[in-house]
């Protein structure tokens, strides 16, 4: 229909006039300019204003024309908005003359959506690569339906002078898109052009050599001399080289103390999916190609082809490389330019955040890179890439980062305060709560550097603020040698605990809506667990605030402790030990062997992964240089078989059913067959044990849903293998779905654990 005053139709209708709420996911997407253009092409009148959290719109025009505008509202939005229409009601008909946008109303910031950093859409790349328009080859082009976001607001409403672009006064040219409701950069508010924006600048030795496109071009030089560059991009710093060039990698490798590690890989987009130059090196499926170039633009796991020529350095003794395409224009004229594969991996020291400001990047990388591509748009606060795995034929998320979070879910619950929880201490993310909302951080990392305190309390600070909620309680892992939990005897709050498979378990059911009874398997490294052990290997039965164990594994000593985390030589002496296994090939039996004897920093555990440690340790992998590498490569080598060792299980005083390991560990330590063979059927006794496990517990407690979580389930081999078995006795199975299973998860947990009551206090 052609735009015109509703006034002047020529229709016997009723004229209504009706009052719209909507809310979810409508700031910051183009949501508004949206509802302009509809009301505009249907010939309505009215308005329509941000308001805080929703968008309210008031619409008036002939029934059936208002009727498919509410219709259209939310059927046609913007792809990357959701909206819900919260409320509906009438009006008395009022003399409009054209439906405009209003002023933004303040008032509180509790129903705000704060929107993730977005890829850089289809229209924004056609502009940055044709000759003649104003933004050919600018390297910061947004519109609103992508670009940063998170990574830029400072406060909120979520407008420009309320950004890191604050400090960039739009030209006249970019003013006339900022407010033109029908330009697809209607308060796109990052829009920028080389007139007036953010730029580019290549620094070596501390001296600027280059600048604008000349410094881009000069970064793509060194890049095929063999340099490694650290390259600001939206969420902080990349560490980039060829990743064909074998000695570059190593370089880089041996500068940033990473000898194992596997590095992510960004390619250029190419093809009509962006996907042809990432098809040459792995395979791919419709699910994990659908990933690989969805908005948030994650790093995808997906198996390496045999005829990859990419450097063996990039992912060493791993069957997967960690791939993903340009998210940023950025990301995109330096792929283009280059032609080729780049080494991407995070531009920070081990375990920390990633580096966000110029200072803290040429000080603290000044050893690893070569040379410095830095722009001059602040970032407000990091955001490292999210990582996903296709696990069981459905991609599952690893790390939440930039395009990621912060992760907005429903709780199926009120809580009757605001609550801030602290995660744990691997993996780390904070979760904010309130009512029944729930928001999940990105990525921080290993809270075992200043650093990453630093960030931890930067992410608490601006969680709270951005939403406005102040929370009224702190949320903490039952383990007392934590970090978060000695941060948060510093902030003057009630503290409350939850022990932390407790907190696995919760954070399962959140993510697939589940509030009925359940068994959840829980495994992972180490955790405490209620009885002071290190629990890891856990069988949980109830629900969000009542878990009860039910099963578990045999426990063991672990010689050394946490030393074993980097060292799985110490797991598969400890399981050895336990059950009497000559192991010949043990790097030590002196000390060790004394001070496990005599139960010195020799503590107990149940816990699967480090079953995997003594496994991959047993078969080859003593040492380690990064968290769950054994396992990781085990999982690699394991070949395929249906053949399996039977864990027998036993009922242990307190009636939790044990599994004994010993048989298997017995069989590990033979070494009469290798490591393809010994890795298989070591997975495949595993999932039938998860089998055993369940049908007992349906025997005896009626429960026909399980649950699998914690970082073990990560391993796709045994994820899908226990999955199958499962199903096939009528199992229904709950698996990660929006939440990692691994402890990133257990933020969320520990908010589900108090609704369901399920805390301790802590003075």
């Amino acid at each position: 229909m052609a735009s015109h005053p509703a006034g002047s139709l020529s229709s016997n209708e009723e004229i209504l006039c009706v009052s719209l709420h909507v809310t979810g996911h409508v700031q910051g997407v183009g949501f508004r300019p949206h509802v302009y253009r509809l009301a505009h092409e249907l010939g309505l009148v009215g308005w329509v204003r941000n308001a805080m959290g929703q968008v309210e719109i008031v619409v008036q025009g002939p029934g059936s024309v208002v009727e498919k505008f509410v219709d259209c509202l939310i059927h046609k939005a913007p792809p990357l908005s959701n909206p819900v229409l919260e409320s509906r009601e009438p009006l008395r008909c009022e003399e409009f003359t054209n439906f405009d946008i209003r002023v933004s109303e303040s008032g509180s910031a509790a129903r705000v959506f704060i929107p993730p950093d977005f890829f850089c859409c289809d229209d924004c790349v056609e502009d940055i690569n044709t000759p003649g328009n104003r933004r050919y080859r600018y390297p910061f082009t947004n519109c609103t339906q992508c670009g940063p976001r998170y990574t830029l607001i400072r406060a909120l409403p979520y407008d420009r002078p309320n950004t890191s672009m604050a400090g960039f006064p739009l030209c006249d040219k970019c003013l006339a898109e900022y407010q033109d409701p029908l330009d697809r950069r209607f308060h796109a508010e990052p829009v920028a052009c080389p007139d007036c924006g953010p730029s580019l600048s290549l620094v070596m030795a501390g001296e600027i050599i280059a600048q604008g496109d000349d410094a881009l071009a000069r970064t793509v030089a060194e890049l095929r001399n063999g340099k490694i560059l650290a390259v600001k991009g939206v969420g902080g710093y990349h560490l980039m080289c060829d990743a064909r060039d074998e000695d570059a990698v190593q370089r880089l490798r041996d500068r940033k103390v990473r000898p194992d590690k596997p590095l992510a890989v960004m390619f250029p987009q190419s093809g009509d999916d962006g996907l042809d130059a990432v098809r040459g090196q792995v395979s791919l499926d419709d699910a994990t190609g659908m990933a690989i170039s969805g908005p948030a633009r994650p790093i995808v796991l997906v198996p390496r082809r045999v005829d990859s020529d990419l450097a063996g350095g990039v992912a060493p003794a791993l069957a997967e490389l960690g791939v993903f395409l340009p998210y940023s224009p950025l990301h995109h004229l330096l792929l283009a330019d280059f032609d080729g594969p780049l080494v991407a991996t995070s531009g920070n020291l081990s375990g920390e955040p990633v580096l966000t400001s110029v200072r803290a990047a040429e000080s603290r990388l000044a050893a690893v890179a070569d040379l410095f591509l830095h722009h001059d748009r602040p970032i407000v606060r990091p955001a490292d890439d999210p990582v996903m795995r296709s696990i069981d034929g459905v991609l599952r998320p690893i790390r939440l980062g930039r395009g990621s979070a912060p992760l907005e879910m429903a709780l199926p619950g009120r809580l009757s305060e605001p609550v801030l929880a602290l995660g744990g201490q691997m993996k780390n993310t904070l979760a904010l709560a309130w009512s029944d909302r729930l928001v999940v951080s990105p990525h921080i990392g290993e809270m075992s550097s200043a650093r990453s305190l630093e960030v931890f309390e930067q992410v608490a600070g601006d969680l709270q603020s951005l939403y406005g909620v102040r929370a009224k309680r702190l949320l903490v892992d039952a383990h007392p040698a934590y970090t978060t939990r000695g941060w948060a005897r510093q902030q003057g709050l009630p503290i409350s605990s939850s022990f932390h498979h407790h907190a696995h378990a919760s954070a399962l059911m959140l993510d697939n809506a589940w509030e009925e009874s359940c068994l959840v398997f829980a495994w992972d490294g180490v955790g405490l667990g209620e009885d002071g052990s290190l629990w890891g290997g856990e069988s949980l039965l109830g629900r969000p605030g009542s878990w009860k164990r039910v099963a578990s594994f045999r426990q063991f000593r672990i010689p050394g402790g946490d030393l074993a985390a980097h060292a799985p030589w110490r797991s598969a002496a400890g399981l050895c030990w336990e059950a009497g296994i000559r192991w010949r090939d043990c790097p030590d039996t002196g000390l060790v062997r004394q001070a496990w004897e005599r139960g010195l920093n020799s503590p107990y555990t149940s816990a699967v992964g480090r079953l995997f440690d003594g496994a991959a340790a047993l078969l080859g992998r003593h040492i380690t240089s990064f968290e769950g590498q054994g396992p990781m490569e085990l999982e690699a080598v394991s070949g395929s078989t249906e053949d399996y060792i039977e864990l027998p299980l036993a009922a242990d005083s307190d009636d939790v059913l044990r599994a004994d390991w010993a048989k298997l560990i017995g069989f590990l330590a033979n070494g009469s067959l290798g490591p393809a063979r010994a890795g298989a059927v070591f997975h495949e006794s595993l999932a039938r044990c998860v089998r055993a496990k369940a049908v007992a517990m349906r025997d005896k407690h009626g429960v026909t849903t399980v649950g699998l979580c914690g970082g073990v389930f990560q391993n796709a081999r045994l994820a899908r293998r226990s999955r199958a078995l499962l199903e096939d006795c009528g199992f229904h199975v709950l698996q990660a779905r929006h939440i990692p299973c691994n402890d990133a998860g257990i933020s969320a947990g520990q908010v589900m654990e108090a609704l369901g009551g399920g805390l301790a206090g802590l003075s």
